[in-house]
């Protein structure tokens, strides 16, 4: 049984986080629109975009988490976790989109400035945004620790940027309308593009990390090896892979034993193992496939070199086992 069937907390979590992130970005065009139609600031335009960037991105998450929590099925044997990457390029598609929009509406006012009115309504509506997507920020991290969702890890930096661009956008307002230095508005606004094509970045390049199957990192592949040797009849360990679908993570082994030990006991000591690698890892799925100690295997899709140091314990029926097949 995946780790993920059953757990209602974990899906009734992320629904709400992603829920919450479509009202909140909902709540903050509205409010941006008004105010940018009142100031014709470009910094707080860039805001605005961002925004609006917002809501299709959250809602695109709705639609991913809807389909990565779907249970395995025939067809999908492994579950439908990488709904998540998926979604991942998606939004890093229309964050780099929005990047390149603001790139454009800044150069043309770095060549034409422009006075910015009402100001006061625009910091408060800055001001209003900043508390409410602290709030929301604070509550996806804490989701994410729960999950390990990458959509709502996604969103979760996303909102952490725009905490950032919309104080951007009050020291824009105040320098422009208190110093009248009216080159500040397009620079932030360019500074604000600059971030979100770097974000955009960042967020494909872990959506096809996942997409592409990559291994848990040395410190979490070494805690692994640590947990199958801490059993006294765990003699070795080989052909160790892991690999993460949306909040689902999947470990695969060969555990050495003695080779004379009986079927049974053998069976018994592996789901020891598997029982302690659940405690440590709740949200996998662990295989373990059982081999007599000193069998020689010939798996050239194995034939890496690890970045971890290996860790072999010496018991009866164990042969060393030269190669890199970890």
């Amino acid at each position: 049984m995946s780790a993920m069937d059953g757990n209602d907390d974990t899906g009734r979590m992320m629904r709400i986080a992603s829920y919450a992130s479509v009202a909140m970005a909902v709540t903050m065009v509205l409010a941006k629109l008004g105010a940018w139609s009142l100031t014709d600031s470009v910094a707080l335009l860039s805001s605005l975009v961002d925004s609006i960037l917002d809501v299709a991105t959250s809602l695109i998450n709705v639609l991913a988490i809807h389909q990565a929590l779907q249970p395995a099925d025939a067809a999908h044997r492994f579950g439908h976790g990488k709904a998540e990457p998926l979604a991942g390029l998606g939004q890093a598609a229309f964050i780099a989109g929005s990047g390149l929009f603001l790139v454009i509406e800044a150069g043309n006012r770095l060549f034409h400035p422009a006075a910015i009115d009402n100001s006061r309504i625009g910091i408060a509506v800055m001001a209003v945004s900043i508390v409410l997507t602290l709030a929301l920020v604070r509550f996806q991290n804490y989701v994410v620790k729960r999950t390990r969702s990458v959509a709502i890890s996604a969103d979760a930096l996303h909102y952490t940027g725009d905490i950032l661009i919309n104080g951007g956008v009050i020291v824009a307002l105040v320098c422009v309308t208190q110093l009248h230095w009216t080159l500040v508005d397009p620079v932030i606004g360019v500074g604000i593009a600059g971030y979100l094509l770097f974000n955009s970045w960042q967020l494909a390049v872990s959506s096809l990390h996942l997409l592409m199957d990559r291994e848990f990192d040395d410190q979490e592949r070494e805690q692994i090896r640590a947990i199958v040797l801490s059993h006294p009849g765990a003699l070795s360990l080989h052909d160790l892979r892991t690999r993460s679908s949306g909040p689902q993570r999947f470990i695969q082994l060969h555990l050495e034993l003695d080779r004379n030990m009986p079927l049974w006991q053998a069976h018994d000591i592996a789901d020891h193992v598997e029982l302690k690698l659940r405690e440590a890892f709740p949200e996998a799925e662990v295989i373990i496939h059982q081999d007599p100690a000193g069998l020689v295997e010939d798996h050239p899709e194995f034939s890496f070199e690890d970045t971890t140091a290996p860790v072999e314990k010496v018991g009866p029926g164990a042969v060393p086992i030269t190669g890199a097949r970890r």
